[in-house]
């Protein structure tokens, strides 16, 4: 309890608002009609003199910090498990599907070979996985879960249910809020040249 108190500060001090009065309501009116414009107008660019150069009015950084604070918030609750918050979203996505080829572990947490190999590599070092060349295709590499891999997932589902809890967010509106995050991403990633 001590730590779902400490981690719900935090929460609280990074985003600068009591995240037990964030409601349904603010969601559809603050963040969606932004993801809508910028899903509809993408090809429409508004006036710089019209858009205030003040940092709280950037979408971007509230975006930014608020994932700061899910990383103070994962990071204490992470630290027995002896995992970073890429390395667990990398084990996540294991436990939801066991031997995976690093390219689609990399497509699906967005990450570059270069990055996530090293990542792989620790996690191998851990003894929580095993890396090793797909017999029908050589130029692939496999990650498969290790048994103490796949018994780490019984400690991990608390630090999940944990982090949502100090969310403050009820179900519903957890789900709105992260869809429409998605779809700012979505938005945004087809205006980015690759």
């Amino acid at each position: 309890m001590a730590n779902l108190n400490i981690v719900r500060d935090i929460i609280v001090h990074e985003l600068s608002f009591d995240v037990k009065r964030l409601r349904l309501h603010r969601m559809r009116f603050i963040i969606f009609p932004v993801v809508q414009r910028v899903m509809t107008n993408s090809r429409k660019h508004e006036a710089s003199a019209s858009i205030p150069l003040e940092l709280q009015e950037f979408l971007c950084f509230s975006i930014y910090s608020a994932s700061h604070a899910f990383n103070r918030v994962y990071q204490p609750l992470l630290k027995d498990l002896n995992l970073t918050y890429p390395q667990f979203i990398a084990m996540v996505l294991l436990w939801e599907q066991d031997g995976q080829s690093v390219g689609e572990l990399g497509q699906k947490l967005l990450l570059q070979s270069n990055t996530l190999t090293p990542m792989l590599k620790r996690l191998e070092t851990l003894g929580l996985v095993k890396r090793s060349r797909d017999s029908a295709d050589e130029r692939q590499v496999r990650i498969k879960l290790t048994e103490a891999g796949r018994k780490l997932r019984q400690q991990s589902s608390d630090i999940v249910r944990s982090v949502r809890k100090a969310t403050g967010l009820e179900d519903e509106q957890f789900k709105e809020l992260r869809d429409g995050v998605d779809a700012l991403r979505k938005a945004l990633e087809c205006q980015s040249p690759r």
